[in-house]
């Protein structure tokens, strides 16, 4: 074997130690965005914090997360995944110590903020990772591979979350995810590598090779150059509703809704809404496999998108707003599932800008995810305290047909995306 070759297999071996670390960082940026949730009724007895303020402070890591977006692509872009997610991990452990530790509301809202800037770092740091370390037609695939280890941290914030605060206290519980995180920004600094040829290894993504990275300068231009491209703006709006609906339900407010209609336990009621969390699990790895299968973007993120509707449609006109309990587990399911169409618009963003502002131009779509989810969850909150004449199904189904006309919107702006046939169609294609 030649020296390229031999570049190349020990690429190919390398890759998976590099992504292996970053997804174990992305189980706990999933932990932190749904774990509000199940330690709600904890934070309304310890702190006296309402509905709306409940809601304000789970958005608390949303907004957080979606003003770091644009400079965290950013630095993925120029300084590179490895510096950037080894000190975002090391401010979301610090973070979560503070959230643990908290004494009064203030301190409590800024350590959940301080999480939030600190995991905001890995999500556009894997997706520029895997432009560099995986070929083009393994993107999508890579991408729901990803969401799908992901949300496994989402299900340990449900049932097993649940179980952890019966057991050691809220307050120990996030303690822990915090000593977590500070060994996890430890591992990615020693494992990550921005790219292969930083190790003299040959590039893996035919798109990259002969790449430059951008130098800090060049960063406002390409920038400018993203946001001029109209259809980065459907995505935009996709991101928002579809994943913000979705975390909204599974991490805010789902096991409220179970607990206040259903009268269920908290273990019981978070059991339940961790359907959600399979359902995206699932959905985000089939839909990046299904469609690079395929070679095409536009039909399954109709499909998906069309159904995500049908389920908010069910949520709130079965048995008026109060769906039959056997039906809760296969429709939360569905509703994550098709929330996953929300990572197709990652796979055509990146489709659709240089390859040399892979980061820059998911950070923006990703800026709308969470600028999304943070909007939606303080407005479900807000609808929930202004509709105290209504019994708690009522309230709850007003919260919901709120969703159902986002995901209407949504919907919409899926049939503005624009097909890629699985490509970047930003350069020339080689013989």
């Amino acid at each position: 074997m030649d020296e390229t070759g031999a570049g190349l297999q020990r690429a190919l071996r390398a890759r998976w130690e590099i992504w292996s670390v970053m997804a174990a960082a992305y189980m706990v940026v999933f932990f932190h965005r749904l774990a509000a949730g199940v330690v709600r009724n904890d934070l309304v007895r310890d702190f006296g914090l309402s509905a709306s303020a409940f809601g304000s402070l789970a958005a608390m890591y949303f907004y957080a997360y979606m003003a770091m977006q644009v400079p965290v692509g950013m630095l993925a872009d120029t300084l590179g995944a490895r510096a950037t997610v080894s000190a975002g991990m090391l401010l979301a452990g610090a973070g979560s110590v503070l959230f643990g530790l908290a004494p009064t509301p203030g301190l409590l809202f800024l350590g959940r903020f301080l999480v939030g800037i600190g995991v905001s770092t890995v999500f556009v740091s894997i997706l520029k990772i895997q432009s560099q370390w995986f070929r083009e037609r393994e993107f999508a695939t890579m991408s729901g591979v990803t969401a799908l280890v992901g949300n496994l941290g989402g299900v340990l914030a449900q049932a097993p979350l649940a179980l952890a605060v019966a057991a050691f206290t809220w307050r120990s519980t996030f303690l822990g995810i915090g000593l977590f995180s500070g060994i996890l920004a430890l591992l990615c600094w020693g494992f990550i590598r921005n790219r292969p040829q930083d190790k003299g290894w040959p590039a893996l993504n035919e798109a990259q090779a002969g790449i430059v990275p951008p130098r800090a300068e060049e960063l406002l231009a390409g920038l400018k150059g993203v946001v001029s491209r109209w259809r980065v703006w459907p995505a935009f709006v996709l991101s928002g509703c579809a994943s913000g609906l979705y975390l909204a339900f599974s991490g805010a407010w789902g096991t409220s809704f179970l607990r206040d209609v259903y009268g269920m336990e908290r273990t019981a009621a978070s059991g339940i809404v961790a359907f959600s969390v399979y359902g995206g699990m699932a959905g985000c790895f089939l839909t990046g496999w299904f469609s690079d299968r395929i070679g095409r973007r536009r039909p399954p993120l109709l499909a998906l998108s069309t159904g995500f509707c049908a389920c908010w449609a069910a949520i709130v006109l079965w048995n008026g707003g109060r769906p039959p309990v056997e039906a809760l587990r296969p429709l939360f399911f569905l509703l994550g599932f098709s929330a996953s169409s929300y990572m197709l618009a990652w796979s055509i963003t990146k489709e659709t800008n240089l390859p040399r502002f892979t980061a820059v131009a998911i950070s923006v779509v990703n800026t709308g995810a969470f600028l999304g989810t943070a909007l939606i969850t303080t407005a479900m909150g807000m609808i929930l305290d202004l509709a105290p004449a209504f019994d708690a199904a009522g309230q709850y189904r007003a919260m919901f047909l709120f969703c159902l006309a986002c995901s209407v919107v949504g919907l919409f702006c899926a049939t503005l995306l624009q097909e890629t046939r699985c490509r970047n169609i930003t350069i020339p294609e080689r013989d």
